[in-house]
């Protein structure tokens, strides 16, 4: 299992970072349109699509994010599309996690199916929009979410007490949570001292935070950011208990599906983007 995870990630890493580093925003594009894509089939099999059909929603929102594209949304998108996704996935988030896995599956499917379709979309459209503001950017959005998942991992094994949410995730507690959003803040002061003596790298999302809304905006954006990335990931383990899944697919070996690598991703790109301003 540990070779499969090891061979699956340098194999991602080789194909995304000469597409990160391009001039041209293409390359990434492309590649993350076949993800997005594959995102799309995915949540269509957690909520009971048959394989055509659940392609066909594949396609639906690569097609979406394309269109998208063309139009120029990734170099100009609406302010307001930002915080209407944060409000979306806080309102959302707070019914479905509140609600729980048993409820999910009584949701009309159409009502499921839409979900998935604008948040991948957004989420895609949030990504290529980062993409444009430069490679510190979108690396220190990236590792917002690894590192509050890293750290939530370890403060939760050795502080853990408090569950989260047991019903759906019995592994994460409030104690990982707050280790998280430690971790993120450890992160923020090294990226910004890094971008001293390296300003080549560009403007961080911390840097362009801290610019915008001061320490003690970038300090509430911090927190906000992490609760974000624990509710999508939560979102996403709720799909799949309601629908008895342990991975939302085997696409990526050693590692699940891309749902399962992006899920966290998912209610941070908008919000990075709406904290980051125009």
């Amino acid at each position: 299992m540990l070779l499969q995870r090891v061979i699956t990630a340098v194999v991602l890493v080789a194909l995304l970072l000469p597409a990160l580093l391009a001039q041209s925003l293409m390359p990434f594009a492309a590649l993350t349109l076949l993800m997005v894509g594959a995102a799309g089939w995915e949540w269509g099999r957690l909520n009971g699509l048959p394989m055509k059909g659940a392609l066909a929603m594949g396609a639906a929102i690569a097609l979406t994010c394309g269109l998208a594209w063309l139009a120029g949304w990734a170099e100009a998108t609406p302010q307001g599309l930002w915080w209407l996704a944060v409000a979306g996935w806080l309102l959302g988030g707070a019914l479905g996690l509140r609600a729980g896995p048993s409820a999910w599956p009584h949701a009309p499917r159409v009502v499921r199916l839409a979900v998935g379709w604008l948040m991948l979309s957004v989420a895609w459209l949030a990504l290529a929009a980062a993409k444009q503001r430069g490679l510190g950017f979108i690396l220190s959005a990236f590792c917002i979410v690894w590192a509050a998942d890293i750290a939530a991992y370890f403060g939760g094994k050795q502080f853990g007490r408090r569950k989260l949410a047991p019903s759906i995730s019995p592994g994460k507690s409030w104690e990982g949570v707050w280790s998280g959003m430690v971790g993120v803040g450890l992160l923020a002061w090294g990226w910004m001292s890094l971008e001293v003596v390296w300003p080549a790298i560009g403007p961080s999302v911390f840097t362009v935070m801290q610019q915008q809304h001061g320490l003690l905006g970038l300090a509430i954006g911090i927190v906000a950011l992490c609760g974000l990335s624990v509710v999508g990931d939560l979102m996403e383990s709720l799909a799949k208990r309601a629908a008895g899944a342990k991975d939302s697919s085997g696409l990526l070996p050693g590692h699940g599906g891309v749902l399962d690598r992006i899920d966290a991703l998912l209610p941070v790109l908008p919000a990075v983007m709406a904290f980051a301003g125009a």
